[in-house]
């Protein structure tokens, strides 16, 4: 067993309904929501202390960088972008620029605009479709399956499925499970945002975990 496998592991895994929780699964994406560890790199209270949410590489330039220092930034990891998006995060501006720009053009022809929007307008909408400021719970529609693009996220069966193909697939830290093919007209509970949901629409292809085979949407590598 590894050194990583036997010490507990950090707080900092994200789960496409939002919640962020200990597990050993790294992911292949992380990305992060502002400072939210305490001196003892446990979590407090909030899980954001920034509107801007983005979902990031692992590998970039060669840098290495403490995953909780003080007072800076709480380093977060995603199974894959699909489970990103799902928890309200975008892309990246810096490491990953080009699917920034992908993102936000999309949007703009998602959303009839003249011109792309910048990174504070989508972190704004976003902000109001993903958290409801009360509970501070993720903010869900309910859906009919067989209306959403490929890459959008759900709740079935007592737990999060990406949706892709015309089949739902069951997801978990480790990857995603076999397909399940649900009944004409069925409606679920849809955890991607809206916004997003209309970016993936308008052409947008996310970054999918390999566990899900063959997809319209690309590959992590």
């Amino acid at each position: 067993m590894s050194d990583d496998r036997r010490r507990p592991p950090l707080q900092n895994r994200v789960m496409p309904t939002g919640e962020i929780v200990s597990h050993h699964g790294r992911g292949m994406l992380m990305g992060n929501r502002g400072c939210i560890h305490k001196p003892d790199r446990t979590l407090g209270v909030s899980r954001l202390r920034s509107k801007l949410w983005i979902c990031c590489v692992l590998d970039w330039r060669g840098w290495r960088r403490d995953v909780m220092p003080p007072g800076r930034w709480t380093a977060l990891f995603f199974l894959d972008e699909a489970t990103a998006l799902a928890a309200g995060h975008r892309p990246c501006g810096y490491c990953r620029t080009a699917d920034h720009e992908w993102f936000g053009e999309s949007w703009r022809a998602a959303q009839g605009l003249t011109a792309r929007p910048s990174a504070a307008q989508m972190d704004a909408w976003l902000h109001a479709e993903r958290v409801d400021g009360r509970t501070r719970r993720q903010l869900t529609r309910e859906v009919v399956l067989g209306e959403l693009p490929d890459g959008a996220m759900v709740s079935y069966a007592g737990g999060p499925a990406l949706w892709t193909g015309g089949a739902l697939l069951p997801w978990s830290f480790d990857g995603y499970g076999p397909p399940v093919r649900p009944a004409r007209g069925m409606r679920a509970d849809l955890l991607t945002p809206p916004a997003i949901v209309a970016v993936l629409a308008a052409g947008y292809l996310p970054l999918v975990h390999p566990s899900a085979g063959q997809t319209s949407m690309r590959a992590c590598r």
